[in-house]
């Protein structure tokens, strides 16, 4: 990333981080293929602890099921490279930390992926804790419409790996004050909208 690049993004990050602060959001991720860069675009910005809660980078199947509590049915069914998995990965986080915002990616960078799925497609889920459910609950409630708002999609990214990963990173971040503003409205079920 050039000086420029690196500096272009960081006042994004800040507006975001500013919006987050504002709203008293504190942020999870769960992250496969971006491998801790979303996290990272928050964590360039001074004061972001009180935004970012924290990280879980998991890479392999093994790790989305044992440490985000993804089920391997799920991983079967629809492919690490889908929304439901992304989904699944969000609400082990939030359900691990509490978060208000667990922000998921799961994707495939290069002509390395799983089956048929076309290098630079990522797919991602953001999912906003409803007022009154607060601190650590089950996959029930998380689950139930009235617990949380969620929202998902699938873009795919031109470019070779690593601009992949960070295209995907900045998209999920720059889509949290949009599906945000859904929550806040009452809406929030699984959307999925493709590009």
């Amino acid at each position: 990333m050039t000086q420029r690049d690196a500096s272009a993004g960081s006042g994004d990050n800040r507006s975001i981080a500013r919006y987050l602060r504002r709203h008293g959001i504190q942020v999870v991720t769960a992250e496969s293929c971006t491998a801790g860069l979303i996290a990272s675009r928050i964590a360039e910005v001074p004061g972001c602890g009180d935004v970012l809660y924290c990280s879980i980078v998991a890479y392999s199947p093994s790790a989305k099921e044992q440490l985000l509590r993804v089920p391997s049915e799920t991983i079967r069914r629809y492919g690490l490279t889908s929304e439901e998995v992304s989904l699944a990965m969000a609400l082990g986080a939030m359900q691990l930390t509490g978060a208000d915002l667990a922000l998921a990616n799961t994707g495939v960078a290069d002509d390395g992926g799983d089956g048929d799925t076309p290098a630079g497609t990522q797919c991602f889920a953001w999912v906003f804790r409803r007022p009154g459910h607060a601190g650590h609950v089950d996959r029930e409630v998380l689950a139930a419409p009235a617990g949380v708002a969620v929202f998902t999609e699938t873009r795919r990214f031109p470019g070779e790996r690593n601009a992949v990963r960070e295209a995907a990173a900045d998209w999920a971040l720059a889509r949290i004050c949009h599906y945000h503003e859904l929550a806040r409205r009452g809406e929030g079920t699984r959307t999925a909208a493709r590009g």
